[in-house]
């Protein structure tokens, strides 16, 4: 896509304010691929570049959007294709809070997201691809998830119980919002 501007796009966008636009009854024509990609560790890039302005970085993470498998920014008149290395949120802060309900587990993303894991936000623990390393993750919005980094699942086997697996033997179980997500068997 040619004549894509970022600070122009950036100034357009701010007029929506920062919280999460209703995307997903916006339904833009497709405007084209820019060359904006998110790294695998939450960097976001223009044009090769690092995006050095985290207010600019998060404005566009409200804007994103995932469809048929590929990552857009979005608003009500455009829509525009961009790259996602691994997953588009990485996850950098847990807090364990005790509710009159249970337990909780309230993540913070790099962008600012606050979100509580539980039946609308679930957990999950995948195996890394060409490793046996674990790849834990939580969905933030939309059907896009987000990185939990090493440190943060230190955090949660920490706080884990070991429970009985439905096939036998035993595994980690974490509870938040009533849910039970199982962080692998021991």
């Amino acid at each position: 896509m040619t004549g894509f501007d970022l600070n122009e796009a950036h100034r357009s966008l701010q007029q929506h304010g920062e919280g999460i636009g209703p995307l997903e009854q916006w339904n833009p024509a497709f405007c084209g691929d820019i060359d904006m990609r998110i790294g695998r560790d939450g960097t976001w890039y223009y044009m090769g570049t690092p995006i050095g302005r985290a207010p600019m970085v998060r404005l566009f993470s409200r804007v994103l959007w995932l469809e048929d498998g590929r990552y857009y920014l979005k608003t009500p008149v455009e829509k525009v294709g961009i790259q996602v290395d691994d997953l588009p949120f990485q996850l950098v802060n847990l807090e364990q809070v005790q509710t009159d309900a249970g337990p909780e587990l309230h993540f913070t993303s790099k962008t600012g997201d606050h979100v509580v894991a539980g039946p609308d936000h679930p957990l999950r623990v995948l195996q890394g691809a060409g490793s046996e390393e674990p790849a834990p993750q939580l969905e933030v919005r939309f059907g896009m998830w987000g990185r939990i980094g090493r440190t943060l699942f230190y955090q949660l086997v920490d706080i884990a119980v070991p429970e009985p697996a439905a096939d036998g033997g035993e595994e980690l179980v974490v509870y938040s919002r009533g849910e039970r997500f199982s962080l692998g068997r021991l």
